[in-house]
Parts: C-alpha cells; structure tokens; sequence
C-alpha cells in the first residue's frame, strides 16, 4: 500500500493539464483501489470519486484537485516535474491529503458515508461543473462539501478561512477587436483595431470601477498587429474579472457588450467577445464555520482571514451543498506563493492536512 508521501512525489513528477490528467487518474486509481470498503465511480474520463458507504444516513463530500498548470519547474527537488507542466497551485498536495484521509477512514472504520472526489480540471476548465452535470453525486444524499488549499502566504499549519465569501466568483473574457488593414502611411485607409481595443478597456475599467466592490478586472494578455508599417486589423485582450458574486458578472459583461456595440456603431469595428465557464463564490457556509471553527482552534492556528480576490471552482459545490473551505498555509523561511515555478509546499503538510479533515470530520459524527 503506497504512502500518501510516495503518492505526492509520484503525483508531483508527473503533472498534467486540465482534462489530460490520465497517468494522474491511473496513479490514484492504483492506490485508492487497494484500500478496501470502498466502490469507485468515474463520472468523466479523468479523476475518480471514491465511496464509502457504511449506513443508510446522509453523506458528507470531501474533494480535492489534481490537473497541474503550464508552468516550467524550478525546484530542483529529485521529484521534479519531468516535463513542461507543474503541480505550481499544490494539487499534488491536495490529492495526497485527500488519499490520506481516505486510509485513515478505511482503517478507522468511521461510521459515516463519505464521497471523496479527486476532481480534474479545476485551473479554468470548470471541472467542479462537468462533475456536477454528470449526475452522479446527485444520486447520493450528500449533506455537507469540504475542500482545502495550501498556501504559503500563511505560516506552516496554520489553517485560514473566514465566514461567508472566501474566494471570488471569477470568469475568463476574451474580446477580440476587428478593424481594417491599411499601409501606415495611409491611416485614413485602414480601421485601427489597436487603437479601438484600447478604448474599449478604459471604458472596461469605468464600468467596473462603478460596480459594487470588491472587485476586479485584469487584462493579462494584450496582442495586435503583424508588422510595425500595418495598421493592425486585429486586435485581442484576454481577461479576468473578478466580483464577489457570480450575478454581478452577469450585469458587467452586458455593459461590456454594449459598449461594443457603440463601438461597432460608431467606429465600423466588427468583435467577438468570449467568456470561460463561470466559477461561482466559494462560500463558507455560516452554520459550518460556527461549527468546525472552534473546534480547529484547539489544534490549529486559525485566522480569519476575509475574502480574497482568487477564484476556486469549489464554489459549485458551496452552492449545491452547505460547505466550509479553508486555507492550509505551507510557509516556513522561503515564500514564493502560488503558480511560480518555485512552489513547493513540504511532505510533512500532507500529515497536517490529513489532521484537519479528521478534526473537521469528527464535528459530524
């Protein structure tokens, strides 16, 4: 039987993308199937929800992450990624903690059904969504949801959380600007789409900077044009925004299209605008935090810590289900923080985390 630290480095050494993660799926298949007690689903090609049914009440859902990001390796460890991915958000660590707990169940005999779900895609592929739509945890009375993430912002074993709002609802917008190309010595021949893209984000920024706060909008990724003596025809941003609740994003983005629209009116662009799915808030549930937070705080650091501009597609479950997330910090001397190509939470949290999900499991049975 493979140890949940074994489990991190083999994880760790072969990190995959959203949707990809097959040798990620055989490698947690291969150690959960050898503890016993348990029925294993697969709701979508990749990842795996394990069951542990011992009576006929209600479940509880425990769920962890396990895709990777496009990030090049810089640790150095001796389990370092072995190609062009990286485990930079700690997924690796995640799924450990998760496969931990699930021994420490099984061995235990807790008398509680449990769903423990090792869920893909959750860097922006909107893996909690495709799990949800696929039916199958609908079919189980499922009571509560719990989710973790490590971090090193926060010292090591400090656990962070807050009551309400914890993560911000996020989605992904790309706009695409089509003018006319023209040589540059002639602009009255060509349409700017440059130009026009520009202004179209600084009337982005007003609409937001109106809209209730907290909230954000970031433009990470601007490109236009094929050569210096052009006038660039196309034009492309690709975005984030950011709000509290997933509603207001509803009522910005149609002020964006509409502002495109005049665009398009006014100045004979044509556009395209894009969105990603949707990640809903991850709310920590008010009735769970009173709960599992005073209990935590006789063995953990705990702070509460408020929301934070990150985004994490958990928050699916946090509206399906009455749910508490946290913060688990990994920070010791260094920090680097999250999706760098130096983060690299130590093995010994894994045991920490396994500690928490025992603590915070013990507060309903």
């Amino acid at each position: 039987m493979i140890s949940p630290i074994t489990l991190r480095h083999e994880l760790h050494k072969n990190p995959e993308l959203m949707f990809e993660e097959f040798k990620t799926t055989e490698l947690l298949l291969a150690a959960v199937e050898k503890l016993p007690g348990l029925t294993i689903h697969r709701p979508l090609e990749t990842g795996l929800v394990a069951e542990y049914k011992v009576n006929t009440g209600e479940y509880l859902l425990f769920r962890a992450d396990i895709d990777a990001l496009p990030i090049k390796e810089l640790t150095g460890v001796s389990f370092a990624s072995g190609n062009n991915n990286m485990h930079a958000c700690g997924h690796d660590i995640h799924s450990s903690i998760l496969y931990g707990f699930i021994k420490e169940v099984v061995e235990r005999k807790i008398d509680k059904n449990i769903l423990f779900v090792f869920q893909p895609g959750e860097e922006g592929g909107g893996g909690a969504e495709r799990v949800l739509n696929s039916g199958l945890i609908q079919q189980f009375p499922v009571s509560n949801a719990f989710a973790l993430h490590v971090i090193d912002e926060y010292d090591f074993g400090t656990v962070a959380t807050t009551n309400g709002v914890l993560f911000a609802a996020a989605l992904e917008i790309n706009i695409d600007i089509i003018g006319k190309s023209a040589h540059i010595a002639f602009p009255d021949k060509g349409i700017n789409a440059f130009k026009h893209l520009i202004a179209f984000l600084q009337k982005a920024d007003a609409i937001v900077d109106a809209a209730p706060k907290p909230n954000l909008y970031g433009y990470g990724k601007v490109f236009s044009g094929t050569a210096r003596n052009i006038i660039p025809e196309h034009a492309r941003a690709e975005s984030t925004l950011r709000t509290m609740k997933v509603e207001l994003q509803k009522d910005i983005t149609g002020k964006f299209i509409a502002e495109l629209e005049k665009m398009k009116q006014e100045a004979g662009i044509d556009f395209t605008i894009s969105f990603s799915s949707p990640y809903t808030e991850v709310v920590v549930n008010s009735g769970m935090y009173q709960k599992i937070v005073p209990a935590l705080i006789e063995k953990f650091t705990v702070i509460d810590c408020g929301y934070k501009l990150t985004a994490e597609d958990f928050g699916l479950f946090s509206r399906a289900y009455p749910s508490f997330m946290c913060w688990l910090g990994t920070g010791r001397e260094k920090r680097y923080g999250l999706h760098t190509p130096y983060f690299l939470p130590e093995d010994e949290i894994i045991a920490k985390g396994v500690e928490l999900d025992l603590l915070i499991l013990q507060q309903f049975l």
